[in-house]
């Protein structure tokens, strides 16, 4: 059932990326090979962005880095890095358009590194809300306790599942021959079909925040797990704390970690996959596990207007908003 009808606007986004002065990061002080850039953005990737960049310093894609990708429906904020060894930087306000603001630029000695990267702040309107308001404050109650389904987007599988095909292409013909970039994006939405669909199994079931006996129970905050050997209460009283999180799989070669009813659930949702699969591990990706629970920081909202609501609320890299919105506004 729709509790609300709703239109969401991301109004703002900012990552939590190493900023050139923390102490983990010492700041250029107008030395090193690299600029970094704090830039703004409306409506714009981080790869068209990225382009510009190289463009306006005349340097090779490959010279420019970030963190990570921002969605292009948004206003967002984030770092990039353009390596410049020995050289001036030029005119960055040659990249700057309606879309595009360099909020801040600084020399540095390092290159910003892919993943490198906190986690993401993020400020949503959600407009013409109907239904039940106070079903959606169930949910919202709900979700900033205890978490949601920790979905991978749909934007994670391209327009229109463009990124799926092109792993079903993949997948039916070893040779095929693609970019690395595509080849990467259709490998990566292959993996998160899969998780998707052993979490929905799970959601169905009531089991997606519960321990189940052969679980890989993920320490909240890091990516190391442990095998439960058995649902007891002092590991469902963990869960149910969010100090411990069941995971889902994400496919590749090696050894399923997970045992008993947790292995028999997965092998038996996958069933029809196992070509994915051997695809999956014969492209050289390990197996890994992803926490089944998104847990949803600082979560606040407020009502403008009688129809309209306001979401803030942060989140842990490579989790997704639209899987928030999704347990909030659009069921």
């Amino acid at each position: 059932m729709r509790s609300s009808c709703w239109k969401s606007e991301f109004g703002h986004r900012t990552a939590f990326e190493p900023h050139p002065g923390d102490r983990h990061s010492r700041p250029g002080h107008g030395l090193g090979e690299h600029v970094w850039l704090w830039i703004r953005k409306r409506e714009e990737n981080t790869e068209q962005v990225a382009r510009q960049l190289a463009r306006c310093a005349g340097v090779r894609a490959r010279d420019v880095s970030y963190a990570g990708l921002k969605d292009r429906v948004a206003v967002t904020e984030q770092w990039f890095s353009v390596h410049l060894p020995g050289r001036h930087a030029p005119d960055w306000e040659a990249v700057e358009t309606d879309r595009v603001a360099v909020l801040r630029h600084v020399r540095h000695n390092r290159k910003l590194r892919r993943g490198a990267l906190r986690g993401n702040a993020f400020r949503i309107g959600v407009r013409d809300v109907s239904g039940d308001t106070g079903e959606l404050q169930r949910r919202l109650e709900t979700a900033a306790c205890h978490g949601v389904p920790n979905y991978f987007g749909e934007q994670r599988f391209g327009r229109a599942g463009s990124n799926l095909h092109t792993a079903d292409r993949l997948f039916a013909h070893r040779g095929r021959r693609l970019s690395r970039h595509q080849r990467g994006l259709a490998l990566s939405a292959a993996r998160a079909y899969l998780f998707n669909q052993v979490l929905a199994k799970r959601v169905r079931g009531g089991s997606w925040n519960q321990v189940m006996p052969g679980d890989a129970l993920q320490l909240a905050g890091s990516h190391s797990y442990f095998i439960a050997t058995s649902a007891d209460a002092e590991l469902q009283a963990r869960a149910d704390a969010l100090d411990l999180h069941p995971t889902g799989p994400l496919w590749g070669r090696g050894d399923i970690p997970v045992s008993d009813a947790c292995r028999q659930l997965e092998e038996q949702d996958l069933a029809a996959c196992g070509s994915w699969q051997q695809g999956l591990a014969e492209a050289g990706l390990r197996q890994e596990r992803r926490a089944l629970r998104l847990v949803v920081e600082d979560l606040q909202w407020s009502w403008p207007t009688p129809d309209s609501l306001v979401l803030e609320f942060s989140l842990a890299a490579g989790c997704y908003a639209t899987s928030v919105l999704r347990e909030l506004v659009a069921r």
